[in-house]
């Protein structure tokens, strides 16, 4: 049951985070993947951390879950915008 909170909980940032629309792409497919998988390794790590277990539900293990797989959408949007913005105008001359 504990592995079914951390996919729950991975789900549930990615739809909050599909609410934010900054820097959003109609892609979702790679953000869905992303959110789950660091979802499931935050399960793993709060498990390690003794929050829980993967056999247990736990609500400290879904929250840190949900709280890491948000944190990783957004250090993606953020990267996804630094990347699409233009670089500093250089001198001519």
């Amino acid at each position: 049951m504990g592995i079914a909170l951390w996919i729950a909980a991975g789900l549930a940032a990615f739809l909050v985070a599909r609410i934010v629309p900054t820097s959003r792409r109609s892609v979702w497919f790679p953000e869905l993947a992303v959110s789950i998988a660091f979802a499931a390794i935050a399960g793993l790590v709060a498990t390690a951390l003794d929050f829980g277990g993967w056999k247990e539900l736990d609500w400290r293990a879904g929250t840190f879950a949900f709280f890491v797989a948000f944190a990783v959408l957004g250090v993606m949007r953020a990267l996804r915008k630094a990347a699409a913005a233009p670089g500093p105008a250089r001198p001519k001359g």
